[in-house]
């Protein structure tokens, strides 16, 4: 029988009952803080990652760069050929797939944590299908340029998203409830996106066909500052959240005990999904699966409970900028969208979780 003294040499225990791993810091001011020191470096290893993959990104291409020109020229010591490729064609594109990537895999944990089940991501819910629905009208009916493609985008995922959470809610928003509304929503979605694609020409039916694959060909500077302003309002207001969020895991009674208004917090956060997904839909178009995989592989290396927001943030940047660098050097410079390579490797990742689920007699 373990005795007080050993579990206090193991940690407090968490909001699962697992006890904390990590060490507690303090302060000046004499204020205690809980560092988990494996999450910290699961998330410094990601970062170095994420950055590592962008340099080779950066220097890939039909007029390859080594990465130490790519830095020097980053640092403002390359030639003007290299720095017109490098900053005016190569960067915008590797720092909208970062913002993209983290967007959607923060929006994927903030699900996954609210619905309290791992198919909870906006993947399965239809948000990607609503934005690309707003997309394909703006396209087929009104034969919108880029930005208004961007906005039709932006307003389909989150009109997708409201109707999501109104035909849910029951008293509240229940995890599997919001899960099942949400497989329902996409398949009506989808099938309203397959409509729209026959009723188009031939032209706007290839371009909307390039754009629902997902794809950062293209992108540019344009791109990156919406995503980079809604990131450093969204975010912040997240994280200081995030300790409700971990109580909302803990079932609705518990988050009421301890004082947590949740349907207030539980809409919040559910709102910051909302655009976190539909802006990067926007952006890049619906790359799929990110959302699923990166909120489950970040908890699966730091091994810690709660939503991981922060991992789930790098994991998904790290995820979609390799996927990038390995449809350009698999398949020729931009010859595949990123889009189809998540999605594949995606699809894989659901069909082990869904084996997994099954074995343990969730579903």
């Amino acid at each position: 029988m373990k005795t007080p003294h050993n579990q206090a040499e193991r940690g407090p225990a968490s909001a699962t009952g697992r006890p904390f791993r990590g060490r507690t810091v303090r302060t000046g001011a004499g204020l205690s803080v809980r560092v988990d020191v494996r999450a910290l470096t699961v998330v410094a290893l990601l970062l170095v990652a994420a950055l590592a993959a962008s340099v080779v990104l950066i220097g890939t291409g039909d007029f390859p760069i080594p990465a130490s020109d790519v830095l020097s020229t980053l640092l403002g010591n390359g030639d003007a050929g290299q720095e017109f490729i490098v900053n005016e064609l190569r960067l915008p594109r590797v720092l909208v797939g970062l913002l993209v990537g983290a967007a959607l895999g923060l929006g994927g944990a903030l699900f996954q944590a609210i619905s309290r089940n791992p198919l909870g991501s906006p993947d399965v819910l239809g948000l990607g299908q609503g934005a690309t629905a707003g997309a394909l009208v703006v396209i087929v009916l009104f034969s919108g340029d880029a930005a208004a493609v961007t906005s039709g985008a932006l307003a389909g995922g989150l009109v997708t998203g409201f109707a999501i959470y109104a035909l849910a809610w029951k008293r509240g928003v229940h995890g599997y409830r919001l899960v099942l509304v949400g497989i329902g929503v996409s398949a009506v979605v989808t099938a309203v996106n397959g409509y729209l694609i026959t009723k188009a020409d031939f032209v706007d039916a290839a371009r909307a066909v390039v754009w629902m694959t997902g794809s950062l060909n293209g992108r540019g500077w344009e791109q990156v500052w919406p995503l980079l302003c809604l990131s450093a309002v969204l975010v912040p207001l997240v994280l200081g959240n995030a300790r409700e969020l971990r109580m909302l895991e803990m079932g609705d009674d518990t988050a009421y005990a301890l004082g947590v208004r949740v349907e207030r917090t539980r809409l919040l956060l559910m709102a910051a999904a909302v655009l976190l997904t539909a802006t990067a839909t926007a952006a890049a178009g619906p790359v799929g699966f990110v959302a699923l995989t990166a909120p489950q592989l970040a908890r699966r290396l730091t091994r810690s409970p709660g939503p991981n927001l922060v991992p789930a943030m790098c994991m998904g940047a790290t995820l979609l900028v390799v996927a990038d660098w390995a449809s350009q050097r698999a398949f020729g410079a931009d010859q595949l969208p990123v889009g189809a390579v998540t999605g594949v490797l995606g699809g894989v990742y659901l069909l082990g979780l869904l084996v997994t689920e099954r074995r343990a007699g969730r579903i």
